[in-house]
């Protein structure tokens, strides 16, 4: 199931998931003043215009408003979503070459870090591949909502997929939890992906470097975290 930009099904799905009493009624919830946004991602040495300053204040106001009867995220400091998802998804743009390519994130969830890659990388183009039918929904509303060109939502199991993905320039994932599992499928020829970024924990990059189907890089440490790195790895040409 795929849902684009201008598609019904995200219209259809919110409007039955309101009459259901799912979704929350629209509260004032603050996001972090622009002056913040650019303080933050200042210190992962990120620059962004004021159109994505705007586009991730409302990006954080949606998910706050939808985690009230949706389960995305654990956390619900504002100033800390800002941080943990924006600010360490956005750092992968200045430790790889991005620009103009083509990106897949495996069990994105509430978006990140692919939709939040983005929005600081608008000729990019994204596919967010996530199982729960209910964060796809609120997938879709945001990159409808920011009117983001260039995102599709694909409603399924990861290792369901294939050709629909291929050519991949970057795979991304993480909060995924099986690793070697999402290596092995990343490695498939069906797959065509050149390259894959993780987001770990410092504890696993060791092991993760010992999988022989992909060239590692050397782990680069997320700014503001003591345990969480950046691997970048490439497909191995057999």
């Amino acid at each position: 199931m795929c849902f684009d930009r201008g598609g019904d099904l995200p219209r259809i799905l919110s409007r039955h998931a309101q009459s259901e009493g799912t979704l929350p009624s629209m509260t004032s919830i603050v996001a972090p003043p622009a002056s913040t946004i650019r303080k933050a991602l200042s210190e992962f040495q990120i620059d962004v215009n004021t159109d994505q300053v705007g586009q991730i204040q409302e990006y954080i106001r949606l998910l706050l408003v939808w985690n009230e009867k949706v389960n995305l995220t654990a956390i619900r400091n504002p100033l800390e979503i800002l941080y943990r998802h924006f600010c360490e998804s956005m750092f992968a743009a200045k430790v790889v070459e991005l620009g103009q390519c083509r990106l897949a994130d495996i069990g994105t969830g509430a978006g990140f870090p692919g939709l939040a890659l983005k929005i600081l990388l608008p000729e990019a183009e994204i596919v967010l591949v996530e199982s729960n039918v209910k964060k796809a929904t609120f997938l879709a509303e945001v990159v409808r909502a920011l009117g983001i060109a260039g995102a599709n939502v694909l409603v399924s199991r990861y290792e369901e997929l294939g050709e629909e993905l291929a050519p991949i320039d970057f795979l991304l994932a993480r909060a995924l939890g099986e690793f070697e599992v999402f290596l092995r499928w990343a490695a498939l020829d069906k797959v065509d992906a050149k390259r894959v970024i993780l987001w770990v924990g410092a504890a696993d990059v060791e092991q993760l470097r010992k999988n022989p189907r992909w060239a590692w890089e050397s782990p680069v440490a997320v700014p503001q975290s003591l345990r969480r790195a950046l691997l970048i790895g490439s497909k191995v040409v057999a």
